[in-house]
């Protein structure tokens, strides 16, 4: 198991993206990592975007849509839908 910067072992947290469960030790995820865990080849081209919504999150905002740039903080059991469209 990976360590953190003080030598402790990294959290572990199992979560569900595009309904597979996924297990990461980092304790946010953005955009990009998502796509990387909801997609092994992910589709490309000028017209693609994608859409991220996420469930069971942390807190004050335990559902909302990631927005380009932004990152989430990770809870355990958290899920993830990751769609990608054309805009043509």
């Amino acid at each position: 198991m990976a360590k953190d910067e003080k030598g402790k072992p990294d959290k572990e947290y199992t979560i569900v993206v595009n309904g597979r469960e996924k297990t990461v030790t980092t304790t946010e995820l953005g955009e990009n990592d998502l796509i990387a865990l909801a997609y092994e080849n992910p589709p490309t081209g000028e017209m693609i975007c994608f859409t991220i919504t996420y469930r069971r999150g942390q807190g004050n905002k335990p559902e909302g849509t990631l927005d380009e740039g932004d990152t989430v903080k990770l809870k355990e059991g958290m899920i993830f839908n990751v769609t990608a469209t054309d805009k043509s």
